[in-house]
């Protein structure tokens, strides 16, 4: 039976294991809506391009070769939720239990990994490897996916996020110029069904096909050292002085699925056939620009982030959920901005604030009822790097990052094309947003 929300239901064969699950997903990943590792939580993001982790395979793979250090991380993120829609009243608002309409938390396990390749080869210019994938529900979830109409209304950003996977590399081009490519890869599924039914719902002679094909958008990512440039062997003006430019292409979770189904004496062959295509957690195309300082007791960045979203107004009209929302997005610009101090030669405290623009322009979107917010992103955390440990026989490091998003209040008019009349509710869309993360990387 089909409803006019229609959810997508996964079946993973993992390990000769069949895990099925429903999705709540978003339009975003971890790296755009929190953060990768706990450094990206804290800074906000703003010091993410002048980072060595792994996590640079998807902010700036050009500044994997700052570090000749090979890496081992692993680490854990949890974002809490509490997202409110406060009815404003209206010719025919539904009865809402309680303002709280989303507070179902994103829990993910990261792993990534970092390499340098020259040993493999005869060449003496490094090369350098990097890798990093996270996994929802603490690894228990490998495929986040939602797509559905809603009458109370849905946040447009904000859920369990999918799977976030990353592959990348950098090599020096110059002294003090690094460049980088990297590979963000998402999952594009087709399904396929043929059955006989009755009208009690009983089917025979199913025919199922499912397909899954990577999509794989990339990342360019490059980094100068003006005073490794202009003045490798000596102090001047440029030194401590960083830039960084990336741009990583739009991305996106896409799911069609087919659908025919005869039922004898009442609907003969061919059948009735059903086609659904559909997309979620989509990324827009991102270019960003950052400077750095970095001194003996502390470093500072900036960035400007600009993404492009209005591609997004054009992407949902194939999309046969959400094309008659007529959903219109904008560009927008984001400011980042954030400082570490060195309370020691291997302790740090770092912290950041950033202000992102809603890029959803619509007040109204039939049917589908989004919700997005103007909001300001504040983060604190710290890193701590031991030599030795008594136990390993490599450096370890530990970081911990805390991100709490302020989302500024905004309203909305609701909309359903069954209702007798439109809009039937406004409503005060606001909330917020607790992050933490914790990560451990062994150095080699």
């Amino acid at each position: 039976m089909l409803s006019s929300a229609l959810k997508i239901r996964y079946s993973l064969a993992l390990s000769g294991v069949c895990l099925s699950f429903p999705a709540l997903a978003s339009m975003g990943n971890i790296g755009t809506s929190y953060g990768v590792l706990p450094v990206d939580i804290a800074s906000a993001q703003a010091l993410s391009m002048f980072d060595s982790q792994v996590s640079a395979t998807y902010y700036n793979p050009s500044y994997l070769a700052r570090d000749d250090r090979g890496e081992l991380t692993m680490g854990l993120l949890q974002a809490n939720h509490t997202l409110k829609a406060i009815s404003d009243g209206g010719p025919n608002a539904p009865v809402r239990k309680g303002d709280v309409l989303q507070d179902a938390p994103s829990q993910h396990v990261l792993i990534g990994m970092k390499t340098n390749l020259t040993s493999l080869t005869k060449f003496h210019h490094p090369v350098y490897l990097g890798f990093v994938a996270g996994v929802e529900k603490y690894g228990r979830e490998m495929l986040a996916f939602d797509s559905t109409t809603s009458k109370t209304g849905q946040y447009l950003k904000y859920g369990r996020q999918p799977l976030f996977l990353n592959l990348g590399g950098a090599t020096p081009l110059w002294r003090g110029i690094d460049a980088g490519f990297s590979a963000r890869i998402t999952l594009h599924a087709e399904a396929n069904l043929v059955a006989q039914t009755d009208l009690a719902g009983n089917t025979q002679y199913e025919q199922l096909q499912v397909n899954a094909k990577p999509s794989i958008r990339p990342i360019f990512g490059l980094t100068v050292d003006w005073g490794d440039t202009l003045c490798p062997k000596q102090q001047c003006w440029a030194s401590g002085w960083q830039t960084a430019f990336v741009f990583r292409e739009h991305s996106n979770t896409r799911t069609s699925v087919t659908a025919n189904t005869t039922i004898p004496g009442t609907i003969p062959a061919p059948g009735l056939t059903l086609n659904v295509s559909t997309l979620d957690s989509y990324q827009p195309d991102v270019l960003e620009a950052a400077i750095q300082y970095q001194g003996e007791l502390f470093r500072a960045g900036v960035a400007l982030e600009q993404q492009r979203w209005s591609q997004l107004t054009d992407e949902l009209k194939s999309d046969t959920i959400k094309d008659q929302a007529n959903a219109k997005f904008k560009d927008i610009l984001i400011p980042r901005a954030g400082l570490e101090f060195n309370l020691g030669p291997d302790f740090h405290v770092i912290t950041g604030v950033a202000y992102q623009k809603s890029p959803l322009e619509s007040s109204q979107t039939l049917d589908v009822n989004y919700f997005d917010n103007n909001e300001w992103v504040v983060g604190l955390g710290f890193s701590a790097e031991f030599e030795h440990t008594g136990i390993l026989a490599y450096p370890l490091r530990l970081d911990f990052g805390y991100q709490h998003h302020f989302l500024q209040s905004r309203d909305f008019q609701m909309t359903y094309s069954s209702a007798p009349t439109n809009p039937y509710e406004t409503v005060t869309a606001k909330g917020s947003v607790n992050v933490f993360a914790g990560s451990v990387t062994l150095k080699f």
